[in-house]
């Protein structure tokens, strides 16, 4: 009997470890330890979100992934994409009441193409076209909504490479 206590443990030990082994990379295959994130192709007016989007989802795939940032010619994977759409100042609620400092809720909408190429395949991992994100904001505070499509848009593609697995 106690060589079968043993014996349940150590299979435990060894299930366990390869459990989180599996799961190494946040969802990733495990060849993938290094991304380049490049910087998406903007063909909106929006001269700011390019760098916004990218500096996020390159601390986002580094912190949430457990993978580390290269260069595109020696990175695992790639992440690369278009932003197609950046619409702001759409109206969404107004207010009746005269003594509010915000009157009226503005949305915002922003539209991007992405995929992430396995670089030792020359595969996709995981791609999406269109992929939107809208946010509302109050009146004259349209950074705020651009800061919260911006998040939206880093989870989903988070998401995506996550559900790989």
């Amino acid at each position: 009997m106690r060589t079968f206590g043993v014996r349940l443990a150590l299979a435990s030990v060894l299930l366990l470890s390869g459990c989180l082994y599996g799961f190494a990379g946040g969802g990733l295959p495990s060849h993938i330890r290094t991304v380049a994130v490049l910087p998406f192709d903007n063909e909106t007016p929006a001269s700011t979100l390019q760098s916004e989007l990218h500096e996020r989802l390159s601390r986002e795939f580094e912190s949430r992934l457990g993978v580390r940032s290269a260069g595109e010619s020696s990175a695992n994977a790639i992440v690369r994409g278009r932003i197609l759409r950046y619409e702001a100042d759409i109206p969404a609620a107004y207010s009746a009441d005269p003594g509010r400092a915000n009157t009226a809720q503005r949305r915002l909408e922003i539209v991007v193409d992405v995929e992430i190429i396995d670089q030792t395949t020359g595969r996709p991992l995981w791609s999406r076209s269109g992929l939107r994100a809208e946010a509302n904001y109050d009146e004259r505070n349209e950074e705020n909504g651009r800061e919260q499509a911006v998040e939206r848009i880093v989870n989903d593609v988070i998401a995506g490479a996550q559900s790989q697995w």
